[in-house]
Protein backbone atom coordinates (compact mmCIF):
# COMPACT_ATOMS: atom_id res chain seq x y z
CA UNK A 1 0.00 0.00 0.00
CA UNK A 2 1.16 3.42 -0.94
CA UNK A 3 1.80 5.84 1.78
CA UNK A 4 0.45 9.26 1.55
CA UNK A 5 2.06 11.92 3.24
CA UNK A 6 -0.40 14.61 1.77
CA UNK A 7 -1.26 17.06 4.82
CA UNK A 8 1.66 16.12 7.22
CA UNK A 9 -0.15 16.96 10.62
CA UNK A 10 0.19 16.13 14.23
CA UNK A 11 -3.19 16.47 15.60
CA UNK A 12 -5.94 15.64 17.93
CA UNK A 13 -8.11 12.86 17.07
CA UNK A 14 -11.67 14.40 17.62
CA UNK A 15 -13.71 17.02 15.98
CA UNK A 16 -15.09 19.00 18.20
CA UNK A 17 -17.75 22.10 18.02
CA UNK A 18 -16.10 25.33 18.01
CA UNK A 19 -15.36 26.75 21.31
CA UNK A 20 -16.53 30.47 21.27
CA UNK A 21 -18.93 33.16 19.38
CA UNK A 22 -17.13 34.07 15.98
CA UNK A 23 -17.38 37.47 16.18
CA UNK A 24 -15.07 40.34 16.93
CA UNK A 25 -16.75 41.26 19.92
CA UNK A 26 -16.79 38.18 21.51
CA UNK A 27 -15.96 36.96 25.10
CA UNK A 28 -13.31 34.55 25.68
CA UNK A 29 -14.50 33.00 28.30
CA UNK A 30 -17.92 32.33 26.73
CA UNK A 31 -18.35 28.12 25.39
CA UNK A 32 -20.71 26.16 23.41
CA UNK A 33 -22.39 23.37 24.29
CA UNK A 34 -19.79 19.81 23.98
CA UNK A 35 -19.90 16.82 22.50
CA UNK A 36 -18.48 13.53 23.83
CA UNK A 37 -15.49 13.34 22.01
CA UNK A 38 -15.56 10.70 19.39
CA UNK A 39 -12.04 9.58 18.49
CA UNK A 40 -10.99 7.81 15.46
CA UNK A 41 -8.57 4.16 15.41
CA UNK A 42 -4.97 5.25 16.05
CA UNK A 43 -3.07 3.22 13.50
CA UNK A 44 0.60 2.83 12.57
CA UNK A 45 2.63 2.51 9.16
CA UNK A 46 6.17 2.22 8.53
CA UNK A 47 7.73 3.19 5.36
CA UNK A 48 11.75 3.37 4.11
CA UNK A 49 13.06 3.50 8.07
CA UNK A 50 10.15 5.95 9.12
CA UNK A 51 7.30 5.47 11.60
CA UNK A 52 3.71 6.97 10.74
CA UNK A 53 0.85 7.84 12.65
CA UNK A 54 -2.37 7.56 11.02
CA UNK A 55 -6.16 8.05 12.65
CA UNK A 56 -7.29 5.25 10.71
CA UNK A 57 -7.07 7.30 7.29
CA UNK A 58 -4.06 7.46 4.94
CA UNK A 59 -3.12 11.34 6.54
CA UNK A 60 -0.30 11.80 8.05
CA UNK A 61 -0.45 12.68 11.75
CA UNK A 62 3.49 12.64 12.75
CA UNK A 63 6.30 11.04 11.67
CA UNK A 64 9.64 9.40 13.58
CA UNK A 65 12.70 8.25 12.26
CA UNK A 66 13.66 5.40 13.85
CA UNK A 67 17.44 5.53 13.76
CA UNK A 68 16.83 9.33 15.06
CA UNK A 69 13.85 9.06 17.47
CA UNK A 70 14.15 12.25 18.88
CA UNK A 71 14.77 14.02 15.71
CA UNK A 72 12.02 15.51 13.67
CA UNK A 73 11.38 14.27 10.47
CA UNK A 74 8.86 16.20 8.60
CA UNK A 75 9.65 19.87 7.71
CA UNK A 76 6.47 21.84 8.79
CA UNK A 77 7.14 20.35 11.92
CA UNK A 78 10.66 22.25 12.44
CA UNK A 79 9.13 24.96 11.14
CA UNK A 80 7.18 24.78 14.80
CA UNK A 81 10.80 25.58 16.31
CA UNK A 82 11.44 28.82 14.60
CA UNK A 83 10.27 30.46 18.11
CA UNK A 84 13.80 29.72 18.33
CA UNK A 85 15.08 32.57 16.07
CA UNK A 86 13.65 34.94 18.94
CA UNK A 87 13.94 33.36 22.58
CA UNK A 88 16.18 31.34 24.04
CA UNK A 89 15.08 28.10 26.02
CA UNK A 90 18.01 28.80 28.04
CA UNK A 91 15.75 31.63 30.44
CA UNK A 92 14.90 30.68 33.77
CA UNK A 93 11.83 28.70 34.19
CA UNK A 94 11.37 28.69 30.10
CA UNK A 95 8.18 26.93 29.10
CA UNK A 96 7.41 24.98 26.09
CA UNK A 97 3.71 24.14 25.82
CA UNK A 98 2.46 21.83 22.83
CA UNK A 99 -1.40 21.66 22.22
CA UNK A 100 -2.05 18.13 20.17
CA UNK A 101 0.89 15.83 20.82
CA UNK A 102 0.57 13.61 17.54
CA UNK A 103 3.80 11.26 17.08
CA UNK A 104 5.77 13.31 20.16
CA UNK A 105 8.14 15.00 17.62
CA UNK A 106 8.04 18.05 19.13
CA UNK A 107 7.70 17.26 22.67
CA UNK A 108 10.64 14.49 22.79
CA UNK A 109 12.89 17.08 20.74
CA UNK A 110 12.40 20.06 23.12
CA UNK A 111 12.71 17.60 26.23
CA UNK A 112 16.37 16.76 24.95
CA UNK A 113 17.35 19.47 23.76
CA UNK A 114 16.40 22.12 26.15
CA UNK A 115 17.65 20.75 29.59
CA UNK A 116 16.40 23.75 31.52
CA UNK A 117 13.07 24.23 30.08
CA UNK A 118 10.06 22.83 31.47
CA UNK A 119 7.74 20.95 28.55
CA UNK A 120 4.17 20.20 28.89
CA UNK A 121 1.81 18.50 26.17
CA UNK A 122 -1.63 18.63 25.94
CA UNK A 123 -3.54 15.69 24.53
CA UNK A 124 -7.67 15.17 24.76
CA UNK A 125 -7.23 11.55 23.25
CA UNK A 126 -5.44 8.67 25.83
CA UNK A 127 -4.83 6.49 22.94
CA UNK A 128 -2.67 9.20 21.46
CA UNK A 129 -0.82 9.13 24.81
CA UNK A 130 -0.35 5.20 25.14
CA UNK A 131 0.94 5.52 20.88
CA UNK A 132 3.28 8.36 21.76
CA UNK A 133 4.98 6.07 24.51
CA UNK A 134 4.80 2.70 23.42
CA UNK A 135 5.82 3.62 19.51
CA UNK A 136 6.98 6.60 19.61
CA UNK A 137 10.14 6.76 21.82
CA UNK A 138 7.95 9.39 24.59
CA UNK A 139 9.35 9.13 27.83
CA UNK A 140 7.29 9.35 31.33
CA UNK A 141 6.78 12.14 33.01
CA UNK A 142 9.53 13.59 35.06
CA UNK A 143 10.37 16.78 36.77
CA UNK A 144 10.47 18.68 32.95
CA UNK A 145 8.12 16.84 31.49
CA UNK A 146 4.45 17.06 31.74
CA UNK A 147 2.19 15.01 29.39
CA UNK A 148 -1.22 16.52 30.13
CA UNK A 149 -5.48 14.47 28.92
CA UNK A 150 -6.34 17.34 28.63
CA UNK A 151 -8.79 19.11 25.89
CA UNK A 152 -6.90 22.12 24.83
CA UNK A 153 -9.28 24.77 24.77
CA UNK A 154 -9.46 23.84 29.15
CA UNK A 155 -5.53 24.35 28.94
CA UNK A 156 -5.67 27.71 27.25
CA UNK A 157 -8.67 28.97 29.40
CA UNK A 158 -7.20 28.06 32.47
CA UNK A 159 -6.31 30.75 34.86
CA UNK A 160 -3.23 28.82 36.06
CA UNK A 161 -1.96 29.10 32.49
CA UNK A 162 -2.11 33.15 32.04
CA UNK A 163 1.40 34.05 31.10
CA UNK A 164 2.61 31.01 31.95
CA UNK A 165 4.24 29.85 28.46
CA UNK A 166 7.65 31.16 26.48
CA UNK A 167 6.80 29.07 23.29
CA UNK A 168 2.95 27.85 22.67
CA UNK A 169 3.02 25.32 19.73
CA UNK A 170 -0.02 24.42 18.11
CA UNK A 171 -1.24 21.34 16.42
CA UNK A 172 -4.86 20.52 16.57
CA UNK A 173 -5.95 18.99 13.46
CA UNK A 174 -8.95 16.12 13.09
CA UNK A 175 -8.52 12.68 11.74
CA UNK A 176 -9.67 14.14 7.76
CA UNK A 177 -7.63 16.84 7.98
CA UNK A 178 -10.75 19.83 7.95
CA UNK A 179 -8.98 22.25 9.25
CA UNK A 180 -8.12 22.88 12.90
CA UNK A 181 -10.51 22.05 15.06
CA UNK A 182 -10.15 24.95 17.42
CA UNK A 183 -10.10 28.29 15.43
CA UNK A 184 -12.20 30.91 16.68
CA UNK A 185 -10.60 34.21 17.95
CA UNK A 186 -11.68 33.63 21.04
CA UNK A 187 -9.01 30.84 21.16
CA UNK A 188 -6.40 32.65 19.42
CA UNK A 189 -6.85 35.43 22.24
CA UNK A 190 -7.16 32.89 24.72
CA UNK A 191 -3.47 31.23 22.95
CA UNK A 192 -2.43 34.78 23.88
CA UNK A 193 -3.21 35.26 27.32
CA UNK A 194 -1.08 31.62 28.09
CA UNK A 195 2.07 33.57 26.68
CA UNK A 196 4.86 35.57 28.46
CA UNK A 197 6.39 38.78 26.99
CA UNK A 198 7.92 38.50 24.82
CA UNK A 199 6.19 34.93 24.00
CA UNK A 200 5.55 33.47 20.36
CA UNK A 201 2.99 31.01 18.90
CA UNK A 202 3.26 28.65 16.06
CA UNK A 203 0.70 27.34 14.44
CA UNK A 204 -0.15 24.07 11.93
CA UNK A 205 -2.37 25.39 9.19
CA UNK A 206 -3.50 24.16 5.25
CA UNK A 207 -2.81 26.95 3.04
CA UNK A 208 -5.03 25.50 0.33
CA UNK A 209 -7.94 25.34 2.72
CA UNK A 210 -10.88 27.51 3.06
CA UNK A 211 -9.65 27.16 6.69
CA UNK A 212 -6.50 29.55 6.02
CA UNK A 213 -8.21 32.66 5.55
CA UNK A 214 -10.12 32.63 8.41
CA UNK A 215 -7.64 31.26 10.64
CA UNK A 216 -4.91 34.10 9.62
CA UNK A 217 -7.52 36.73 10.09
CA UNK A 218 -8.36 35.38 13.44
CA UNK A 219 -5.33 35.26 14.42
CA UNK A 220 -4.30 38.51 13.58
CA UNK A 221 -6.69 40.01 14.96
CA UNK A 222 -6.48 38.17 18.66
CA UNK A 223 -2.50 39.05 17.66
CA UNK A 224 -2.59 42.98 16.68
CA UNK A 225 -1.62 41.80 13.30
CA UNK A 226 1.92 40.45 14.82
CA UNK A 227 1.99 37.38 12.41
CA UNK A 228 4.65 36.28 10.57
CA UNK A 229 4.27 33.23 7.52
CA UNK A 230 6.19 30.53 6.33
CA UNK A 231 5.82 29.65 2.42
CA UNK A 232 3.86 26.28 2.25
CA UNK A 233 5.42 23.34 2.10
CA UNK A 234 4.43 19.30 1.75
CA UNK A 235 1.55 19.31 0.50
CA UNK A 236 -0.34 22.35 1.80
CA UNK A 237 1.20 23.22 5.61
CA UNK A 238 1.88 27.11 6.34
CA UNK A 239 3.27 27.40 9.81
CA UNK A 240 2.09 31.40 11.01
CA UNK A 241 4.05 32.58 13.96
CA UNK A 242 2.24 35.32 16.49
CA UNK A 243 4.30 37.31 18.92
CA UNK A 244 3.15 38.93 22.08
CA UNK A 245 5.69 41.34 23.86
CA UNK A 246 7.89 43.92 23.17
CA UNK A 247 8.01 44.97 19.39
CA UNK A 248 10.41 43.60 17.39
CA UNK A 249 12.89 45.48 15.20
CA UNK A 250 16.20 43.35 14.05
CA UNK A 251 18.16 43.24 11.01
CA UNK A 252 17.71 40.20 9.09
CA UNK A 253 21.76 39.39 9.35
CA UNK A 254 21.41 39.63 13.11
CA UNK A 255 18.51 37.29 12.44
CA UNK A 256 21.11 35.20 10.59
CA UNK A 257 23.34 35.26 13.17
CA UNK A 258 20.98 33.77 15.34
CA UNK A 259 20.35 31.07 13.05
CA UNK A 260 23.69 29.86 12.85
CA UNK A 261 23.73 29.50 17.10
CA UNK A 262 19.97 27.53 16.88
CA UNK A 263 21.41 25.27 13.55
CA UNK A 264 24.79 24.60 15.73
CA UNK A 265 23.20 23.86 18.77
CA UNK A 266 20.13 21.59 17.47
CA UNK A 267 20.85 20.59 13.58
CA UNK A 268 17.92 22.56 12.45
CA UNK A 269 17.39 24.19 9.58
CA UNK A 270 17.46 27.51 10.80
CA UNK A 271 19.05 29.65 8.02
CA UNK A 272 16.24 28.38 5.58
CA UNK A 273 14.03 29.52 8.00
CA UNK A 274 14.80 33.19 7.81
CA UNK A 275 15.40 32.90 4.15
CA UNK A 276 11.74 31.46 3.92
CA UNK A 277 10.38 34.27 6.60
CA UNK A 278 12.46 36.81 4.70
CA UNK A 279 10.80 35.81 1.06
CA UNK A 280 7.04 35.26 2.17
CA UNK A 281 5.82 38.42 4.09
CA UNK A 282 5.55 41.66 2.46
CA UNK A 283 7.45 44.69 3.30
CA UNK A 284 10.08 42.93 5.93
CA UNK A 285 12.26 42.81 3.18
CA UNK A 286 15.08 45.99 4.79
CA UNK A 287 14.96 44.10 8.30
CA UNK A 288 12.06 42.95 10.47
CA UNK A 289 10.09 44.82 12.20
CA UNK A 290 6.49 43.72 14.11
Amino acid sequence: MTLLKRKSIEAVASRRPARGIRTRGERPGQDEKRMTPRFAPVTFSEMDGVRYLHFGTEWVQGAMRLRKPDAIELEYAQQMMAWLLFLSPSAPDFHVAQLGLGAAALTKFSHRHFARARVTAVELNPAVIIAGRSMFGLREDDARLSVREQDAWDYVMDATSTESVDALQVDLYDATARGPVLDTTAFYRACRRTLKSPGVMTINLFGDHDSFPKNIERICDAFDNRVLVFPEVHDGNVIALAFNGPPIDVSWETLEARADVVEQATGLPARDWVNKLRAANARQEAKLVI
